[in-house]
């Protein structure tokens, strides 16, 4: 984590001086901004996008946190949505068009996937593929317009190489994006290493509190002006000033926040580490070989995000072992303060998770502030119960 970013984080955006040194950016709950005469109406309502005439376009409170995430990424521009996927989709339908192919790399988001399936009746089709070079280019085509991956992902949190990736985009023409949510603007940059556009769900660690849904997409100021003009304004996924307000007092406790999440999970994982029962760990803190040279050249820290396996479990192992905490809530989602489990195990799914590579005892925890031991004493009482089953 770079020192001049947790200052960004804690900076007030006031480019016009006129917050009347508040410390914290005032939320301008309007729909619209009047305007002093009727050739000033004229003249910024034709450019919308650089003025404040309607809050589905662009609002004070908005805007003050799209320059903060692009400042944060090093990108030059930014625009935020009302989720994150709402972020997701007007991305990739200002991207595609009929005929266009996507490559997805790693574990995908599920929306994410069924976003692309919904676009699949417009004429647009996709494949996955391994984030390594060699099965990237073969599976490229000639109408591959988009390489989309999670890095790390958020169920396996597998990790890409971006530099070779983006490499390899840019000699066939193809925009990459990635879902920069598990490491935050803190812990990675990939638009340092080449990567087209950034997206993120702000619900997670930069908002941080479970209190609000957002979403942002980071990259250079003519797609994001594209994007903005096309799968924003035509989808109308706005992001409340209310909610804008939230998210910008979440950054700027997201610092402190993200190095407690993550010695609370290093102390996690260790104790991981020891339960026999835990068939294995899934962490880029864990990486090794090739895959951990990839991790400390592109990712300056970790978040509290983790899997793990339980070996040979069943869905009735993996009911009785969550069933056991109480610190730990059940419950989708991710980067608040509170400690949450969630598992893909279903009474009949074990051979589809097997097929998709995952571990039907897949155990995901999002590891909250309440304190590493804490946490660990709520694990044991799941392993314990699963013991005396």
């Amino acid at each position: 984590m770079e020192d001049s970013d947790s200052m960004i984080c804690m900076q007030t955006i006031d480019e016009n001086g006129q917050y009347h040194g508040a410390v914290a950016t005032p939320i301008f709950q309007t729909s619209l901004f009047a305007q002093p005469d009727f050739e000033t109406f004229t003249k910024v309502h034709q450019k919308e996008r650089e003025n404040f005439v309607y809050s589905r376009g662009v609002n004070p409170t908005v805007r003050a946190l799209e320059i903060k995430l692009a400042t944060l990424e090093r990108a030059e521009e930014c625009k935020c949505f009302a989720s994150g996927m709402g972020a997701i989709s007007a991305t990739m339908l200002t991207l595609l068009q009929q005929g266009d192919h996507v490559l997805f790399l790693n574990t995908i988001y599920g929306p994410t996937r069924q976003l692309l399936d919904f676009l699949h009746r417009y004429g647009v089709s996709y494949d996955h593929s391994n984030p390594v070079k060699s099965d990237i280019e073969r599976d490229i085509k000639p109408n591959t317009k988009v390489i989309y991956l999670e890095s790390p992902s958020t169920n396996l949190m597998d990790v890409a190489d971006l530099k070779a990736i983006s490499t390899l985009a840019k000699q066939h023409n193809i925009v990459t994006v990635i879902d920069n949510t598990w490491s935050t603007p803190l812990f990675q940059k990939p638009l340092e290493f080449g990567i087209d556009l950034v997206l993120h769900s702000l619900t997670k660690y930069i908002g941080g509190h479970s209190d609000l849904i957002g979403g942002a997409v980071a990259g250079n100021r003519k797609t994001i002006d594209r994007i903005f003009e096309e799968g924003f304004l035509l989808t109308g996924s706005v992001l409340s000033p209310n909610d804008a307000f939230l998210v910008l007092r979440g950054l700027s406790t997201l610092p402190v926040r993200m190095k407690q999440h993550w010695e609370n999970a290093k102390d996690v994982i260790a104790y991981l580490l020891h339960q026999p029962e835990v068939e294995h760990i899934f962490h880029p803190s864990q990486a090794t070989g090739e895959t951990k040279k990839i991790v400390q050249n592109q990712m300056k820290g970790f978040s509290g995000l983790l899997s793990f396996s339980i070996r040979d479990a069943s869905f009735e192992d993996v009911r009785t072992f969550i069933n056991a905490f109480t610190l730990f809530k059940i419950g989708v989602s991710w980067g608040g303060y509170e400690s949450l489990v969630i598992a893909p195990i279903r009474e009949n799914n074990a051979e589809k998770l097997r097929s998709e590579n995952i571990p039907p005892g897949l155990i995901r925890l999002s590891i909250g502030l309440e304190g590493s031991a804490l946490q660990i004493n709520d694990l044991n009482k799941g392993f314990n119960a699963l013991r005396n089953r």
